[in-house]
């Protein structure tokens, strides 16, 4: 009897796990794809530097936890003087992000500006067009 309520607690914790991937998985969907990647930090613009020479030295290896714990115990032995050219790096990175960011709201806040525009209906736009010159129509003909 033991079995059967230790089984009925697991059910009902499993069904409040579904409840909580499925809303994590809605939330995601509503991710816009065209927003911009946020920027590596400099232990990360390292770290795809390390990725390369540690394959070269390493071939055999396959495992990735290997790698990022050796790439963590390099980086910290790391002097400031050694990690700034990838700290100006990540800035670089940062500041192309930011630009890109800016484009994308702005991009954003144009659709939203159209959206307004187009609340009006296509013949009060062209009443409004007729009503101040009619010749214009005349001439593309």
């Amino acid at each position: 009897m033991k079995g059967a309520k230790s089984k009925a607690k697991a059910d009902t914790k499993l069904g409040v796990r579904k409840k909580a991937t499925e809303s994590k998985k809605a939330k995601n969907a509503a991710k816009d794809p065209n927003k911009p990647k946020r920027p590596p930090s400099a232990f990360f613009v390292f770290m795809e530097e390390f990725r390369k020479t540690y394959k070269e030295k390493h071939p055999n290896n396959k495992s990735v936890a290997v790698v990022g714990k050796a790439g963590g115990d390099k980086w910290k032995q790391l002097s400031d003087e050694e990690k700034a050219p990838y700290q100006a790096k990540a800035e670089k990175r940062k500041a192309e992000y930011q630009k890109s960011m800016d484009a994308y709201n702005k991009k954003l806040a144009a659709g939203d500006a159209d959206d307004e525009e187009s609340d009006k209906s296509k013949s009060e736009v062209h009443d409004d067009d007729e009503d101040d010159d009619g010749s214009e129509e005349e001439d593309d003909d």
